[in-house]
């Protein structure tokens, strides 16, 4: 199938063992039981037991499972069970996320075409699409889609929409031709139809020349299934600093044990100890607060249009470095709109008011440009009551013509009743033009005088082809000689347009007395033509994106467009969007180029490139994994199927809601359900502020079980007693204090220079030197502040029997002081950004732990008694005193911009 588009029609029959009357029935069914059916194969996914079991080999959960499994060889039922709870729960949310990952092939299969007409013996019949084989003889019609790759061998104004597959605003005319240059990109292969793309226009036929994987479509889904999801940068390092974790526990129950041992303490008392320590290292509450922290952030940005399909993928957001974003449907509104009327006195923007409206519709330049332009047209407007803009049927550059000329005030859907078209001849590549044939209605023809005639020829087509065949030029409501002086002011004003990215038509007509015979060559109607003028149209940029690209800059975040457009096109839209660096003009690759590169040398220059232009998928693929092989953590946007394969490789892929195909919103880690690029930026914002948060949590939940382990490491020392806390105590601390007052840190709204930093570096590690001066610190005075109130109790006549619950109280007070220290800074001091379920999870939090001391029930569980007055009021001012500790640091830190 590769060289198709370079064969003719004969040898591409002959090389499939095909003729035009298609092949026998028996020919066909031997040929689908060698080949298979004609549909996209899913892969052999994993059990769902296996991704059940996946979930539960992470450091983190096999320490917490090993703790859980002391517990229950000792009779610690309770703290077993706790621990499994926290554990499961974790394991099925993860689970849940990731078979819903799994659905990717599946949205690729919907692509298919039901039903099909294919000419079998000589014999046109209609059979479903996966019975399709190579050789099939294949009819299309407007609104086909393709049912597999076809090597066209008849096109009748044939026009397919490829941008799923190519990325291509605009549809593609056909031709039947062979095609000489290599390695040509899947957008330039105009010979050929592929799988999954539309007929919008026109008819033809094609031999069948690849099915089901064999197809550029099937290679797509290929690809999607031999690419693993990369893990994103939380979960890389969370496991890192789970396996800290599992040393700095291990090491500890270890010195704790030979340190009894040596003491000749109860072996069962010192292993009990030493299950204590791996429940205090160990974070029980971080698989939860983190699952719920990104939960309830993708709650915050649904309410913002962004959809989170996965989990990790809010903090990933904001980490991305690189954003590498495809042009059509995603910087622009995929959509061709009329941006430019020139004729022989001037240049009106559609999209400005150059001209009152009343002058507009009066223009008699104007009026006939566009009026020949809607006569020379196949598209069609449906008027809906229900809604304001009308609806476009057809090539959209054609419906482009037909909604500018309603907007200068042309009733187009009359036209055919008014000027019945009474013959045409197609656009094909060779004359690069269209013309139609219209005489006049029962009304006479609703033309300017200038167009008065019995029969008019209207044409569209590239302007020096039309300007060679004219004669004559509009002049307002007459007609004057088309001089060479005219020719080159048209000229240069279609080269400076197309140094824009403006796709311009020429517009011309021609009037007749009668109608030409039907047999007269379309060079002998389109000549002696009278040149109306030039319309020039373009994919605009959406509203937004320029100033969603702006804050990226300001954040530190790279933009990158890979598109299958022109580069001329995508070049113009980039400096529209100033997508490069401030002061440079963007540097564009096309795809010839980009494949003449090693995978050396395209990491050497990917950073140094703003527009991949006339891209494949796999060129896509080969620009994410340069950039990350670079360091690039990468987002990938994109609403087509030819981005599926990159949206899934990058950290995240990020779909269009609206345009975007099935298979980029099942692909991608997060859809834009509104297509506003801005909204990207409002989830990147987002994800930092949640990173900010699990950073607060991490340094909160760290000390404070760094000051328990101390304190369990210290208590012996101090002569009092080699178990202070009980394990249960541990967990009751770590559950309600990780739990509740972690998850209400994970709930701050974002610090005011959020958007004003740079990207955190791909490479750097989830705790830096601050963050773990931080724990060193408060773990310290966690430790000491505690032990110093509890030792005081043990040694005082008044207080020996109350010193294990005024440990379990000072700890407790102390991280909720903590907790409130770590808050999202406000410009004066002592002020907090809004968090109410902070302040209600902190009063939850006090009521508990009063409730462990103070009822009855709860504390014989507990094995606490109640705190005296004293007690109770030395225990609340450790708490006040390390809020005020933290909260100054952080003012410290914030005034010397650490």
């Amino acid at each position: 199938m590769t060289n198709s588009y370079r064969q003719d029609a004969a040898a591409v029959l002959a090389a499939h063992a095909s003729t035009p009357a298609g092949l026998t029935p028996a020919e066909a069914g031997a040929r689908l039981a060698a080949d298979g059916p004609n549909e996209l194969r899913e892969t052999v996914s994993r059990p769902a037991w296996r991704m059940l079991l996946a979930q539960f080999i992470e450091p983190m959960i096999l320490i917490l499972l090993a703790a859980a499994g002391f517990a229950f060889v000792l009779g610690n039922v309770t703290e077993g069970l706790a621990i499994l709870a926290i554990v499961v729960l974790f394991g099925i949310l993860g689970f849940i996320q990731e078979y819903r990952a799994e659905k990717a092939i599946a949205a690729l299969k919907r692509l298919a075409s039901p039903t099909v007409r294919v000419r079998r013996d000589n014999v046109l019949v209609e059979i479903p699409a996966r019975d399709l084989v190579r050789g099939d003889i294949v009819y299309l019609e407007t609104g086909n889609t393709v049912p597999a790759d076809l090597r066209l061998l008849e096109a009748v104004n044939l026009r397919v929409m490829e941008a799923a597959l190519t990325g291509e605003a605009a549809a593609v005319l056909k031709q039947t031709a062979a095609l000489t240059a290599d390695q040509l990109p899947l957008g330039d292969r105009t010979n050929m139809a592929f799988l999954g793309t539309v007929v919008v226009n026109g008819r033809g036929a094609g031999v069948v020349v690849a099915t089901g994987m064999k197809t550029e479509l099937g290679q797509i889904a290929g690809m999607i299934q031999g690419i693993a999801h990369a893990r994103t940068p939380l979960q890389r390092k969370l496991a890192q600093v789970g396996k800290q974790i599992s040393l700095l526990g291990l090491a500890a129950a270890l010195a704790i044990f030979l340190l009894g041992f040596f003491r000749h303490e109860k072996i069962g008392e010192l292993v009990l100890t030493a299950v204590s320590l791996l429940v205090a290292v160990v974070p029980e509450g971080l698989p939860a607060v983190i699952t719920a922290t990104l939960a309830l952030g993708s709650r915050r940005m649904l309410k913002r249009h962004a959809l989170i399909r996965r989990l990790p993928a809010v903090e990933t957001l904001g980490a991305v470095t690189v954003i590498c974003t495809d042009k059509t449907g995603t910087l622009t509104e995929n959509r061709m709109t009329v941006t430019h009327l020139h004729t022989l006195h001037g240049t009106m923007r559609l999209d400005t008011a150059a001209l009152p409206a009343a002058s507009r519709a009066d223009n008699a330049e104007l009026r006939t440009l566009l009026l020949t332009a809607a006569l020379c047209n196949d598209a069609h407007l449906v008027f809906d009551e229900a809604s304001s803009a009308p609806r476009a049927m057809g090539d959209p550059t054609e419906s482009a013509l037909l909604i500018a000329a309603e907007q200068l005030g042309i009733a187009t859907a009359r036209l055919a009743g008014d000027a019945p078209r009474v013959a045409e001849y197609p656009f094909d590549a060779e004359r690069k033009r269209m013309t139609t044939l219209h005489r006049s209605g029962d009304r006479g023809l609703p033309f300017p005088a200038v167009m008065a005639a019995p029969v008019l020829a209207a044409t569209k087509g590239s302007l020096d082809g039309l300007l060679a065949r004219a004669t004559h030029v509009v002049d307002a409501e007459r007609v004057i000689p088309l001089t060479d002086e005219i020719r080159q002011q048209f000229l240069a004003h279609h080269e400076r347009l197309a140094r824009e990215g403006i796709r311009l038509l020429g517009v011309a007509f021609r009037r007749f007395d009668a109608p030409p015979a039907p047999d007269t060559p379309a060079d002998a109607v389109e000549t002696d033509l009278v040149f109306c003028g030039q319309i020039g149209m373009m994919d605009p940029p959406r509203r937004a994106v320029c100033a969603a690209i702006a804050s990226c800059h300001a954040a530190g975040i790279r933009t990158i467009m890979i598109t299958g457009d022109h580069p001329l096109t995508a070049v113009a839209i980039a400096r529209g969007l100033h997508l490069a660096p401030a002061g440079q003009d963007p540097r564009v690759m096309d795809g010839t180029q980009l494949a003449a590169l090693s995978a050396e040398e395209l990491r050497q220059q990917v950073v140094d490139v703003s527009v991949f232009a006339r891209v494949s998928p796999t060129d896509k693929l080969r620009i994410v994994t340069a950039l990350q092989e670079r360091g690039h953590i990468v987002a990938m946007t994109g609403d087509g199927v030819n981005d599926s394969p990159a949206l899934k490789r990058a950290e995240i892929g990020v779909a269009m809601g609206i345009t975007g195909t099935d298979v980029a919103k099942e692909a991608a880690q997060m859809v834009l359900l509104d297509d506003n690029y801005s909204t990207l930026v409002a989830a990147v914002e987002e994800g930092r502020a949640i990173f900010d948060n699990l950073l607060r949590f991490l340094k909160y939940s760290f000390s404070g079980n760094l000051g328990k382990v101390l304190v369990m490491l210290a208590a012996p020392l101090a002569g009092i007693g080699v178990m202070a806390l009980r394990p249960l105590h541990l967990l009751w601390l770590n559950l309600l204090t990780d739990g509740l007052m972690g998850l209400g840190l994970g709930l701050e709204p974002a610090e005011a220079d959020v958007m004003s930093r740079p990207p955190r570096r791909p490479d750097a590690r989830i705790l830096n030197r601050p963050a773990l001066a931080h724990i060193g610190r408060m773990g310290l005075f966690i430790c000491l502040g505690s032990l110093l109130l509890a030792g005081l109790w043990y040694r005082s006549p008044w207080g020996h029997g109350e010193w294990q619950t005024v440990l379990f109280a000072a700890i407790g007070f102390a991280q909720v002081g903590q907790a409130w220290g770590l808050r999202a800074l406000a410009p004066r001091p002592f002020r907090f950004g809004r968090n109410s379920a902070l302040t209600g999870l902190t009063a939850l939090t006090l009521l508990l732990q009063l409730g462990a001391m103070y009822i009855p029930a709860l504390a014989r569980v507990f094995n606490l008694q109640p705190l005296s007055g004293a007690g109770l009021a030395a225990t609340i001012a450790l708490g006040v005193v390390t809020f005020v500790l933290v909260h100054g640091e952080r003012r410290l830190c914030l005034r010397r911009g650490c």
